[in-house]
């Protein structure tokens, strides 16, 4: 039989140690900015905060880690971290280090380390990173493509009389 609180969205009282869909978001959004990846990647601490009521357009440049619950229009560009959370909305052209979407973004995302897509995340654009994570439950629709992290290159001369070319380049290697 439903009761007068289940007709209401729930907001009565609730049993001990139970937890709305929103408080349960909202805990797992702090413990993924809390723990390291699956590949041992941590972002360092945030720089700035975009609270959820906050429009911003623009472009925005910055180092370290910025954290977005509100609305932007433009261009991010870092080396460091974005965290997208799950109130957030993003129409922006996107080139960081790593990015972790629990919200909404529309555009294209370029990321040096990784992309993590954790649900409810609604991403439409491309993608380009070395690594991707996607939860279920995200919806994702555009392009992707994967790069190998850059990695130092190291360059080795073989000597003139090995093999059978008389004027052989010399070899590269990656590392």
């Amino acid at each position: 039989m439903w009761k007068q609180e289940d007709r209401e969205g729930g907001e009565g009282e609730r049993g001990e140690g139970e937890q709305t869909a929103g408080e349960r978001a909202r805990e797992r959004w702090v413990e993924d900015r809390r723990s390291p990846s699956k590949n041992g990647l941590t972002l360092p601490d945030e720089v700035a905060f975009v609270g959820k009521d906050v429009e911003f357009k623009g472009i925005i440049t910055y180092s370290g880690t910025v954290r977005i619950d509100g609305s932007l229009d433009g261009e991010i560009h870092t080396d460091g971290g974005l965290l997208v959370g799950p109130d957030a909305v993003l129409k922006a052209k996107i080139t960081a280090g790593t990015v972790v979407c629990h919200g909404n973004i529309t555009g294209d995302i370029q990321a040096k380390n990784q992309i993590l897509l954790r649900a409810p995340a609604v991403v439409q654009g491309s993608l380009t990173t070395p690594v991707l994570s996607m939860e279920e439950g995200v919806l994702f629709n555009g392009t992707l493509e994967m790069k190998p992290q850059a990695k130092a290159e190291v360059t080795r001369d073989v000597g003139p009389h090995v093999g059978t070319m008389t004027h052989r380049p010399p070899v590269r290697l990656a590392a």
